[in-house]
């Protein structure tokens, strides 16, 4: 029984460290007011590869052992553990998928950032693949994302023109 007290000290640390990865994720981000659109995928990224970093740590021999142990002493903690694990594959889940779908529109920021007219040609593509997004991607179809990202899509245009009216 100390070991296994040992044990449940230890995950008991591991799910508070979890759940503030967990809160400091879902909490609102500061950004400039003129962030592009390749920003939003860039955090996607980030998002992605912190929570997958964070699964093979979960998914560890070293951690799993932990778990087998505490399994068989039937620790209580155990039912936050698992709730905590699905938490955090759902998350891992949610950022490949935002950057899998952002990475549709990846081809347009460029064109976007050129300080030229000839972006508007690329606008109609951009907002069918903006659309495609929301009508097929189980995460990044909110009414927040969505917003999200055409401020963000705005934004690349204002400056592009505006570097386009200055350099003219």
């Amino acid at each position: 029984t100390d070991v296994t007290e040992k044990l449940e000290e230890v995950v008991m640390i591991w799910i508070k460290q979890i759940k503030q990865i967990l809160v400091e994720s879902e909490q609102m981000r500061r950004e400039a007011d003129d962030i592009g659109p390749s920003a939003e995928l860039e955090h996607w990224k980030t998002r992605m590869s912190s929570f997958n970093s964070l699964l093979d740590e979960i998914k560890s021999s070293r951690v799993r052992k932990i778990i087998s142990i505490l399994q068989a002493a039937r620790s209580k903690t155990l039912k936050q553990w698992k709730e905590l694990d699905g938490n955090i594959t759902i998350a891992a889940n949610e950022a490949k998928d935002n950057v899998r779908y952002l990475y549709t529109l990846d081809k347009f920021f460029g064109p976007l950032a050129k300080a030229s007219p000839v972006m508007m040609e690329h606008v109609p593509s951009l907002m069918n693949t903006v659309c495609m997004i929301y009508c097929t991607s189980p995460y990044y179809n909110t009414s927040e994302r969505m917003t999200s990202l055409l401020l963000k899509i705005t934004n690349q245009m204002v400056n592009t023109c505006k570097m386009y009216l200055r350099e003219g």
